[in-house]
């Protein structure tokens, strides 16, 4: 596989084919926008280093 930078704006292009889902053109640049923060957010989670022991639970409950 190569490694290669994810390209945010292509995911939302083919995202949006996929779907077919009509991003107007005045929209297209803050869509792209969330789903940088998105990502940002994402890699801080995926980050996160969890401990082996944890086990995932079947239900959330707070």
């Amino acid at each position: 596989m190569e490694d290669r930078e994810f390209d945010v704006e292509e995911y939302v292009k083919q995202m949006a084919l996929l779907l077919d889902l009509q991003v107007k053109d005045e929209y297209f640049d803050r869509v792209v926008a969330n789903f940088e923060r998105i990502k940002a957010i994402a890699n801080l989670v995926n980050s996160f280093p969890l401990p082996e022991e944890i086990e995932v639970a079947p239900i959330f409950e707070p």
